[in-house]
């Protein structure tokens, strides 16, 4: 069984009951094979709470997580790693275009290609489900 992979940020947001405050805990976890978005908040005016589970991450969530815990580095070290199974995962995985998906594995055989944890785990899981070495770490 794979490690929960995950990111948290927290931020605030207002209250859509009472217009205060809400602190605001979001979470990006690779759990199942899947990347997804969980949202906690709660409101320290009025007792208002919610969780939100699924999704994408929103950009500016991402950007925070990035600029927070920095960015991973997706390696790859299998000698004969053919990038054409590279472009064919990313193409899949990334819903890209091939001219897309040849830059992106260019970065990825060079180490240059970067995000959060979680999602250069996800995308280092389906390299070694097609038999490629790949690695997902911070510099």
């Amino acid at each position: 069984m794979e490690q929960v992979v995950f990111e948290s940020v927290s931020y605030g947001a207002v209250c859509q009951n009472c217009g205060a405050q809400l602190e605001c805990q979001g979470t990006q976890v690779l759990v199942g094979g899947r990347l997804r978005w969980d949202v906690e908040a709660k409101c320290s005016a009025c007792g208002w709470a919610a969780a939100v589970c699924g999704g994408m991450v929103p950009a500016e969530r991402r950007d925070q997580m990035l600029a927070e815990h920095g960015p991973a580095r997706l390696y790859v070290s299998s000698p004969a790693a053919s990038v054409v199974a590279i472009m064919r995962m990313l193409r899949a995985e990334l819903g890209v275009d091939l001219t897309t998906a040849k830059a992106v594995a260019r970065r990825v055989m060079t180490g240059d290609y970067a995000g959060t944890l979680p999602e250069m785990e996800h995308l280092a899981r389906k390299l070694r489900e097609c038999g490629i070495t790949a690695t997902a770490k911070r510099p």
